[in-house]
């Protein structure tokens, strides 16, 4: 698809005609940083510039965190084995990441943010939505507050970044992803419909590989396919989805720029250097992963109800195992006992595990707010 020039005044995104009125009324920014673990230490150590940096393990069961753009062009990707990027790219430099230096950057970038508007969504360290309908700066143009942030972000930081300019999040996001690296454009809601329409159905927000497939069973492969179902064949097999599945693929996305989401869980996981296969062993590798969980909500005050054990085994299937309880987890004692009862459960194993995770969810600050539905939940994927 040919790239339309950025509508620098903005027209489009005021209208009121079409599909739905209070869409075009919203101007939303979505920010990306351009490989932004791998950039920081490009950034910090002049040697790695121009080279294809992995950060991550480079040992045996290594995994790959981020890549630069250099390793990027020979197949390398983030959480690709670290043993597969090093057959793609033999000159592959792996670096150790660094999570203080590039939470503080991230700080750094975040009060950019909150020069324009308070109402930031982040998702990561190195992404987040703005909602700029309404800005601190008051700037009509949602294109000219993405210059801005982007070239304070480069002075400030020396890194590049990529922003998506739209009507929804949807489409925002999309945007972002258009011109990388370094990119900036804007999809009009003139435009939408049409920038859709040709793309297959996982790139929609929601689609996930299970669901991707189910469609494809159904002859849905893009969003034209999509658009061709009515609504109510799309809630006959997708179910409250549907509806959502039938407005995003006409570029329709209610969803609100959340600021200040909460934290939804807190988690440890462990890839080892040998398949284990003991219950002992396993149990020895629980004690670090649960000391980190509740270090977390010792230093935030932070509790949750309910515990997930993460197995990925040999042969790279996971499997993930929760127990919920109707109060919050008050100890560490109780985590632990109930990560390993969790693991115990799961014995005799039939072949040996790479990697084991614990986590803890259904956070909040204030107990009294917790419901008191007890449930244990299996799941694979």
């Amino acid at each position: 698809m040919a790239a339309p020039d950025l509508n620098r005044g903005e027209e489009g995104f005021a209208s009121t005609e079409g599909h739905d009125a209070l869409e075009r009324l919203r101007k939303i920014i979505h920010v990306d940083m351009d490989a932004f673990y791998a950039s920081v230490e490009q950034r910090d150590n002049p040697a790695l510039r121009g080279k294809p940096v992995a950060v991550g393990g480079s040992r045996e069961r290594g995994v790959v965190a981020a890549a630069s753009y250099e390793a990027r062009r020979f197949g390398v990707r983030s959480a690709m084995p670290s043993v597969t990027a090093r057959r793609k790219c033999p000159e592959l430099i792996f670096v150790k990441p660094r999570f203080d230096v590039y939470k503080e950057v991230s700080l750094q970038i975040r009060a950019i943010f909150a020069e324009y508007t308070p109402v930031v969504e982040p998702l990561s360290l190195d992404e987040a939505y703005l909602d700029v309908t309404e800005n601190l700066q008051g700037i009509a143009s949602a294109t000219e507050i993405a210059e801005q942030i982007k070239a304070k972000i480069r002075v400030k930081t020396q890194l590049t970044a990529s922003a998506g300019v739209s009507y929804n999040k949807f489409l925002a996001k999309l945007a972002s992803d258009y011109r990388k690296p370094d990119g900036l454009y804007a999809i009009t809601p003139a435009m939408g419909p049409t920038f859709v329409e040709g793309l297959p159905v996982e790139r929609f927000h929601g689609v996930g590989p299970a669901t991707a497939a189910k469609m494809k069973d159904l002859g849905i492969f893009t969003a034209l396919d999509l658009r061709a179902k009515d609504e109510a064949f799309l809630l006959k097999h997708f179910g409250k989805a549907g509806t959502h599945f039938y407005c995003i693929c006409r570029g329709i996305d209610h969803r609100p720029v959340v600021p200040n989401r909460n934290r939804k869980s807190v988690g440890a996981e462990n890839t080892f250097a040998r398949d284990l296969t003991s219950l002992d062993d396993m149990r020895a590798e629980l004690g670090p992963l649960v000391e980190k969980v509740w270090h977390y909500c010792e230093s935030t005050g932070v509790r949750g109800r309910t515990v997930t054990l993460k197995v990925k085994f040999s042969d790279f299937q996971i499997i993930t195992r929760s127990r919920s309880r109707p109060e919050p987890i008050s100890d560490r004692w109780m985590l632990a006992s109930i990560s390993a009862e969790l693991l115990a459960a799961q014995f005799p194993m039939r072949k040996g595990v790479r990697l084991i995770g614990v986590s803890l969810s259904s956070l909040c600050a204030d107990p009294t707010k917790l419901d008191t539905q007890m449930t244990l939940r299996y799941e694979s994927s």
